[in-house]
């Protein structure tokens, strides 16, 4: 399989002299369907080819193309092999770039991030529920643990046989979970390429490959996150003692000490995590940011319950409601873990939710400035586009011309624009930072806007003059944001962009009507010069297309949020049920003493209810941090834009409610179980030894 300098591969299945013959299109299985009788070339299909595009022999994109000795460009590799002739001998009137500026690749590689870190917190809360399942299980399994050493198996023997267990069901598990993922992976991979074709203009498959690295990476994910889980159980089985006695206890009891270096790690963490903030630089740091964050709210959480769980228990008077806090407390190392994992996926959903939806707010009310024109139309040819420009003026309000070139600025090949004077520019463009007369400038040729990617990668800035394409100078004006846009970019006087690249295409125009007469001008626009109706495009066509491409971007963090969400509940469930066995010997002596069953499974509830609205009050403060860094740093690092924060107080209730249901559904069992135990069990407690 033949590889390029950047590592691009090709598939090439075919014969070879069809391919070299121009005979042959090589596309992806969704091409070949709209190709099916449009062309009599041969087509093969190739996973390895991005759709809407394809691979053929240059001969035939040269007439394909209608470029006979046209060559746009040669992509050279680095590395020549040796003894050949320099380029610039054998052809001096080509241009060499080295090609540093960012791409597409680079510009999805942060988008691929983003999903990897999500996928990666997944994984963490995963990993704690693990832990507290395994912790939790081999408590439980004390006792048998106890007899089987008493029966003269070897302590080695009896961790081999765990070791063998906690694979087998790691197997099964990452097996169960790759099949599940790739069903989820197939339901949100048309979201995914759209979200890269309309964000990044990058042309993705939005179909799934089958690939066997990627299903030996997941179960040694999986393998991996039991053996790093399960090591710390593990090791209490090898020093267990022989004759230790069977006294159920949460396994994962901390000591005050434990409790006290846990709180001083998370502080560290919280320490790192702002100077990092201040002093960092960088997507990595930015995500480095959000580890340090998350790792150092999940840390301080239980430390924090506890000393309120203290406080209330001194505030209390009755001995019952003592012994409610009390107990809880004494729960609190068995279920810290869950919390943790609840903390984790509230505060992502509480931080991604904003982020989400202050970028949807900000981006609607965006739209309704940048399209502020009634209708866009586009020319087929020059000579059609004249006469629009002389047919358009009598029957609108203003015809603004949409015309670019492409340019280099700053070493940055970018897109220069020019907009005409006209009040809908001033009206509906807001500017970041502008100088005060930054429009008449603009108007007179004299200056130039950029967008908010620009002046965030330091090209450029206000007051600053900059090279154009051709050797024209001018200088900076203003600021204005870009949202979705990860080039560069900038605006200039629509007459001084056409003195100094008069060969610009004139195709494209936005033009200002009222806006009841809006579809009668596009009807006659199509009946005049017989427009295509994809032509002439109306605001409101224009924004929900928009707006869909803007939906589907973050289709897939909130199946991830939705995701670590459901994973969080089931931990809850794991570890309540698993603790409600190992803690009949405490709830025994209350229901001797006259405490009904009913009411013990009432005070479970309760118990469930308090730790969740404790965890639940500390994820928004860690949501609105995670927040502020997605927007603040990793936003700026990845694209290039800064958007508001804003608050939404009614999706953290809606939130909350969800997790309240979760919370509720995983005691459901254990309390039932309580409720309809049989007393002879919690007499039979009185004869164990205790």
């Amino acid at each position: 399989m033949p590889k390029d300098q950047h590592g691009f591969s090709i598939a090439i299945n075919s014969n070879l002299s069809n391919f070299l013959s121009g005979r042959e299109l090589i596309v992806a299985a969704a091409t070949a369907e709209r190709l099916r009788g449009a062309t009599d070339m041969s087509i093969t299909i190739s996973d390895e080819i991005p759709e809407d595009a394809a691979f053929v022999d240059i001969s035939a994109a040269e007439k394909l193309l209608d470029m006979q000795g046209r060559i746009s460009r040669l992509v050279v590799a680095r590395d020549q092999l040796p003894d050949l002739e320099p380029l610039g001998k054998i052809a001096p009137e080509v241009m060499l770039r080295q090609n540093d500026h960012p791409n597409a690749a680079r510009l999805t590689d942060s988008f691929h991030l983003n999903l990897t870190a999500f996928g990666f917190l997944s994984f963490i809360v995963g990993l704690f529920i693990v832990y507290s399942a395994t912790g939790l299980s081999f408590e439980q399994r004390r006792g048998t643990f106890r007899t089987v050493r008493s029966l003269g198996v070897s302590l080695r023997a009896l961790t081999v046989m765990l070791v063998i267990e906690l694979g087998v069901l790691a197997f099964l598990s990452g097996v169960i979970g790759i099949v599940l993922g790739y069903f989820v992976a197939s339901a949100l991979m048309p979201g995914v390429a759209a979200t890269l074709r309309g964000l990044f203009g990058a042309s993705v498959s939005g179909s799934l490959s089958l690939r066997a690295d990627w299903w030996l990476a997941g179960l040694g994910v999986a393998l991996a996150g039991t053996a790093i889980s399960s090591a710390q159980s593990l090791w209490r089985v090898w020093r267990l003692p022989l004759l230790a006695a069977a006294q159920p206890r949460a396994w994962a009891r901390s000591s005050a000490r434990g409790l006290v270096h846990q709180a001083v790690a998370g502080g560290l963490l919280l320490i790192l995590a702002i100077l990092l903030a201040l002093a960092g630089s960088g997507l990595l740091a930015g995500f480095a940011i959000l580890g340090c964050l998350l790792l150092a709210a999940a840390l301080m959480l239980p430390p924090i319950i506890a000393l309120a769980l203290v406080a209330a228990e001194g505030a209390s008077r009755g001995a019952l409601v003592q012994w409610f806090w009390a107990d809880t407390r004494l729960q609190l190392p068995g279920l810290s873990l869950a919390l943790m994992a609840l903390l984790l996926a509230l505060s992502a959903n509480i931080g991604v939710g904003t982020m989400v939806s202050s970028f949807r707010l900000t981006f609607v009310g965006w739209l309704d400035q940048r399209l502020a024109a009634e209708l866009y139309v586009t020319a087929r040819d020059e000579e059609e586009a004249r006469r629009l420009r002389a047919w358009l003026p009598q029957r609108s309000k203003a015809v603004l011309p949409i015309w670019s070139t492409e340019g280099e600025v700053s070493g940055e090949d970018l897109q220069i624009y020019g907009v005409a004077d006209d009040p809908t520019y001033r009206d509906y463009w807001p500017l970041i930072s502008a100088d005060a007369d930054a429009w008449d400038r603009v108007a007179a040729g004299q200056g130039a806007l950029i967008n908010e990617q620009m002046w965030r990668a330091g090209l450029a800035r206000v007051g600053q003059t900059v090279t154009l394409t051709g050797g024209w100078n001018v200088s900076i004006v203003g600021v204005y944001s870009d949202y979705g846009n990860p080039k560069g970019q900038v605006m200039v006087g629509i007459n001084a962009l056409v003195d100094h690249y008069p060969d610009i295409s004139k195709l494209r125009y936005g033009i200002r009507v009222e806006p009841a007469q809006a579809q009668d001008l596009k009807r006659g626009l199509i009946n005049e010069f017989g427009l295509p109706e994809n032509a002439v495009v109306d605001q409101a066509a224009l924004k929900q297309q928009s707006l869909a491409i803007f939906e589907q971007t973050f289709k897939v963090t909130g199946a991830l949020n939705v995701l670590t969400l459901a994973v969080a509940g089931f931990a809850m469930f794991s570890s309540l049920l698993t603790l409600s066995g190992i803690r009949l010997p405490q709830l025994a002596p209350l229901w001797a003493l006259g405490v009904r069953r009913r009411d013990l499974a009432l005070y479970e509830v309760l118990r469930t209810l308090a730790l969740w609205i404790a965890t639940f009050v500390a994820a928004i403060p860690v949501g609105l941090a995670l927040a502020w860094v997605l927007l603040a740093i990793v936003n700026v690092e990845a694209f290039g834009w800064r958007l508001p924060m804003i608050l939404f107080p009614s999706d953290w209730l809606w939130l909350g409610a969800i997790a309240l249901a979760a919370a509720l559904l995983s005691v459901l069992v254990p309390v039932q179980r309580l409720a309809t135990i049989d007393p002879a069990d919690l007499l039979r407690i009185f004869t164990y030894e205790r």
